[in-house]
C-alpha cells in the first residue's frame, strides 16, 4: 500500500531527515492501451518525468510554479526523446532549476538511497567510523560504534584496515572502503587488521541493521556545577529517542544545568524537532507552518517536558532546518539563552517521494515561522548572545574536536557564563527573604525555618 509522504527540512546539500515513505505513483497513459503497449510505454523515462511532474504540480509551496507556465514544462519534457535514464534524469533537473528553489531536487536512484540510508538513522553494516589518516594515508578506524558487530567483535578506535574481503585499501578513499564494508542484514565480510600490540590479523563479521548515534551527551563538572552538556548532529528518525535518554540519564546524575549543541546541524526530520522540543517545553507554540493554499498549522508543546533546569543552545551559520525549528521555539517561549552565530536561515518544508524506478524526489510544499511569527528565510535566527569564533578558533576546534564543548571553545564557554548568571539570580534572596534573615538578628523574634 502506499503512504503519504512524510516532512522532511532538507539543506542545500546535507542530508537530513527520517524515514522516506512511498508516494503514490502517478501516469500519463490512459486505460485504452494494449498490454504490451502499456508496459512497453511504462519502461520509458518518460514515465519518471510525468510522476516528478505531477507531484510538483500538486504539491509546490509557489502556485505560480515560480511564474512559469508549468504546462508547458510538462509538454517539454514528454515530446521528447530520451536514449537513456540518465538522459532524462538530466532533462528533469533543468526543469526543476525553472523553480529557483535548491530544496525541490531530483535524485537519481543511488541518491535517493543514500538520503533514505542517512535519514532513517540506520544503516546495513559492521558499525564502525572511518577516517584516511592524514600522516599515513591508511584507513582508520575512528571508533566503533555502540552495540554493533565490530564493537563485539574487539574492533578498536586506531586499528588500521589493511583489506576488505581480500582487497587491499591503499588508495581507497574512505567512501570506496564504506562501500564494501555495508552490504545486506545477514551477510558477512572479512576485515583484515593491523594493530600496535600485534600482527595483522582477519576478522570476519555478519553485517547487520545499526542505529547511528546522533545524539553524544556527558556531564561536565565546571567549578561548583554539573553541566548535562549534549550535541546533537542531525533530526533523524531516532534523534528523539535518543535525545530523550541523554535528559533522562543527565538528570538522573544530578545536573545543574544543560548545554545543548546544534552547531553544524543541518536539520531532519520534522517531527522529530517537534519530538525534542517537547522534551524542553512544557507549553508554548513550537512552530507555524503555511502551505501554498494559505492554510496554517500550529504545532505546540503538550506538557511532555523532561526538565525544566536552565538551559543555553549553541548555534552557528551551519545550524538549519530543523535545528532553526528547534532554536526558535526556544528562544520565543524564553525556555533558553542561544549562544553563538547567526544561523543558516533555512524555513522551507520539503515532502520526499520515491519514484517507480528507485529514484526520488524532494519538493518544498510549505513556509514555516517561529512561534513569535518570524520569518528566518535567508537570514536566520540572531542569537540572544552573538559570539563569533575567529578564524583561527574554527581552525583549532576543528583540528581538534574533543576541545568542542570544553573551555577551550569560546562559544561553549560563553554559554557557561550565561548559565551561572542564571545560577546567580536564583540565588539572590527576595526583600522578604533578606528581611526574615535581618530578623533573625533581633532579639525576641524566631527566624522562619523555610528561609535559605
Amino acid at each position: 500500500m502506499n503512504q503519504s509522504p512524510r516532512h522532511f527540512h532538507l539543506l542545500q546539500v546535507a542530508l537530513c531527515g527520517g524515514a522516506i515513505a512511498t508516494a503514490a505513483t502517478l501516469t500519463l497513459f490512459g486505460p485504452g492501451l494494449s498490454r504490451s503497449v502499456r508496459a512497453a510505454l511504462q519502461d520509458s523515462p518518460k514515465t519518471i518525468l510525468d510522476e516528478a511532474w505531477q507531484i510538483v504540480n500538486s504539491e509546490y509551496v509557489d502556485g505560480t510554479f515560480n511564474q512559469k507556465d508549468w504546462q508547458a514544462v510538462r509538454q517539454s519534457l514528454l515530446g521528447k526523446n530520451y536514449n537513456s535514464r540518465e538522459e532524462a534524469y538530466t532533462a528533469l533537473r533543468k526543469s526543476l532549476e525553472q523553480l529557483e528553489d535548491p530544496y525541490t531536487r531530483f535524485m537519481d536512484p543511488k541518491q535517493y538511497q543514500a538520503l533514505n540510508s542517512q535519514t532513517s538513522g540506520e544503516l546495513s553494516g559492521v558499525g564502525i567510523r572511518l577516517e584516511l589518516n592524514e600522516k599515513t594515508k591508511i584507513l582508520t578506524v575512528v571508533e566503533p560504534i555502540e552495540n554493533s558487530p565490530a564493537l563485539k567483535a574487539g574492533i578498536q578506535a586506531g586499528d588500521r584496515i589493511l583489506a576488505i574481503n581480500g582487497k587491499l585499501t591503499k588508495g581507497m578513499t574512505v567512501e570506496d572502503a564504506s562501500n564494501l564494508i555495508r552490504g545486506d542484514v545477514g551477510t558477512k565480510v572479512t576485515l583484515r587488521i593491523d594493530r600496535d600490540t600485534k600482527s595483522a590479523f582477519d576478522i570476519p563479521l555478519q553485517r547487520a541493521r545499526i542505529e547511528l548515534p546522533t545524539v553524544r551527551y556527558s556531564l561536565r563538572q565546571e567549578g561548583q556545577k554539573r553541566i548535562g552538556y549534549i550535541r546533537l548532529n542531525e533530526f533523524s528518525a531516532h534523534a528523539p529517542q535518543q535525545m530523550r535518554r541523554a535528559i533522562q540519564d543527565l538528570t538522573g546524575q544530578k545536573v545543574d544545568a544543560f548545554v545543548l549543541d546544534l552547531r553544524s546541524n543541518p536539520g531532519g526530520l520534522l517531527q522529530a524537532s517537534i519530538d525534542i522540543s517537547r522534551m524542553w517545553m512544557d507549553s508554548g507554540s513550537i512552530v507555524r507552518t503555511v502551505n501554498r493554499k494559505g492554510e496554517n498549522e500550529q504545532l505546540a508543546a503538550n506538557r511532555t517536558a523532561l526538565t525544566k533546569l536552565p538551559l543555553a543552545v549553541l548555534v552557528d551559520g551551519n545550524s538549519a532546518s530543523s535545528s532553526e525549528i528547534l532554536t526558535g521555539a526556544l528562544k520565543d517561549n524564553g525556555r533558553a539563552t542561544v549562544v553563538g552565530s547567526q544561523t543558516f536561515g533555512k524555513a522551507l518544508v520539503q515532502s520526499v517521494h520515491s519514484l517507480s524506478d528507485g529514484s526520488g524526489l524532494a519538493v518544498t510544499i510549505a513556509h514555516y515561522y517561529t512561534p513569535d511569527g518570524t520569518d528566518i528565510s535567508q537570514k536566520g535566527i540572531t542569537p540572544d548572545i552573538k559570539i563569533d569564533l575567529s578564524d583561527s578558533q574554527r581552525q583549532k576546534l576543528a583540528s581538534n574536536p574533543k576541545l568542542i564543548g570544553t573551555k577551550d571553545d569560546p562559544q561553549y564557554l560563553r554559554a557557561l557564563n550565561v548559565l551561572e548568571a542564571e545560577f546567580a539570580k536564583v540565588k539572590q534572596p527576595t526583600a522578604a527573604q533578606r528581611q526574615s534573615r535581618n530578623n533573625c538578628l533581633i532579639p525576641g523574634l524566631t527566624c522562619r525555618s523555610n528561609v535559605q
